[in-house]
């Protein structure tokens, strides 16, 4: 039997990309076979948490890929059925309203619309300082689409951040099993 191929993207929530980097490798270990996409901003962005070319050489040396980082490199990943569940981890409130309204102008958002496009999963491992606010409608409109699962999350810090809401870096490997047989893990809000 071949390994499952977990399509495994990343957008600009920086705070998150080492929990994210440590799930990506959680998962090859659990023998998957990871392709990696990165947003413009996930892929070119130097921050406090790390610098950009610092965070793509870990990635290419954990997947042995090249990234996936433009749009046209991900429009094939549906057509060519390349993944057989699409991860966004960490997805940001701009991502999620962007799935959420049929944009695609991200190597992120054209990754998933394509994937979606073959009735793949997608999978949700969401970062975001207005899941509550902003972005709570969209993450609504999310969950009663089909073919699309979401990481159970938590508020991170209700008491400073209110409206943040993380989902559970941990749970992805569980997540991605659950997400191939096409299962939401439960609770959703936890």
């Amino acid at each position: 039997m071949s390994k499952k191929c977990i399509g495994y993207a990343m957008c600009g929530s920086f705070c998150t990309f080492s929990k994210a980097i440590e799930q990506m490798k959680n998962l090859i270990d659990l023998n998957y076979d990871v392709l990696p996409i990165m947003s413009i901003a996930a892929y070119s962005t130097d921050t406090r948490f790390g610098k950009a070319k610092d965070f793509i050489s870990q990635i290419e040396e954990i997947t042995k890929k090249k990234i996936v980082n433009s749009i046209s490199m991900a429009e094939p990943i549906g057509p060519k059925k390349m993944c057989d569940l699409l991860l966004i981890s960490p997805c940001t409130g701009n991502t999620l309203g962007k799935i959420s309204q049929g944009i695609t102008d991200t190597p992120v958002t054209m990754a998933a619309k394509s994937h979606l496009r073959v009735l793949k999963p997608l999978l949700l491992c969401v970062a975001t300082n207005d899941g509550l606010g902003a972005s709570a409608q969209n993450i609504g409109r999310l969950l009663n689409t089909k073919n699309v699962f979401f990481v159970p999350m938590s508020q991170d810090d209700p008491e400073n951040k209110p409206n943040s809401l993380v989902s559970h870096f941990e749970l992805i490997p569980q997540c991605v099993e659950q997400g191939l047989s096409r299962i939401q893990s439960q609770p959703v809000f936890r």
